[in-house]
């Protein structure tokens, strides 16, 4: 089994009874390039090394707080090449985002006007292919983007949290599983 290690770790974190609790640092972010003009790569990730085909899923609940406070999952293969989705707090209203880079990040997102308290995010790996899903009830999958990220066998999967603006904000992740598809 492959250990859990973090990139960019956070100054507050513990795992409690299954649930990983983080603070996310403040000037925190993953961003290349597109439209700001910037690059950041210190949010906070947590992850481990995955090859081939799986499944990520996490439940995400976060005390977002300001303009573009972020949590959620991520499928790393170098500071280049990522993507991240989950929840992002744009305008006081939280949006189901999903930012694919290549060298360049875009983002793609979805309105979710109620500010649910919960949310759950799915990534599915087919080889070179992610697909992008959500739930607010865990039952009921939505299927929010597919991407290209990469041919290369083996990739970090794992949990994010950024706080471009703010200065930090508290987030619980919960249910976090990874299941390899052979």
């Amino acid at each position: 089994m492959t250990v859990m290690k973090w990139y960019n770790k956070p100054q507050t974190w513990n795992i409690q009874d299954g649930t990983i609790k983080i603070t996310s640092s403040q000037n925190t972010d993953f961003w290349r390039k597109t439209f700001h003009g910037y690059i950041r790569d210190n949010g906070h990730f947590y992850c481990k090394q995955v090859s081939g085909d799986f499944t990520a899923q996490v439940k995400i609940s976060g005390e977002y707080k300001e303009q573009y406070d972020q949590a959620g999952l991520m499928v790393r293969l170098d500071e280049t090449n990522w993507l991240k989705c989950g929840i992002e707090l744009i305008d006081n209203v939280q949006h189901v985002i999903a930012v694919v880079t290549h060298d360049y990040s875009d983002v793609s997102l979805v309105p979710m006007l109620d500010n649910p308290a919960a949310i759950w995010m799915r990534v599915n790996r087919r080889g070179s292919a992610l697909q992008v899903f959500y739930s607010l009830e865990r039952e009921n999958y939505t299927m929010f983007r597919m991407a290209y990220l990469t041919l290369v066998e083996t990739v970090s999967v794992g949990i994010m949290c950024a706080s471009p603006n703010g200065n930090g904000f508290p987030v619980n992740f919960e249910e976090f599983n990874i299941e390899s598809h052979e």
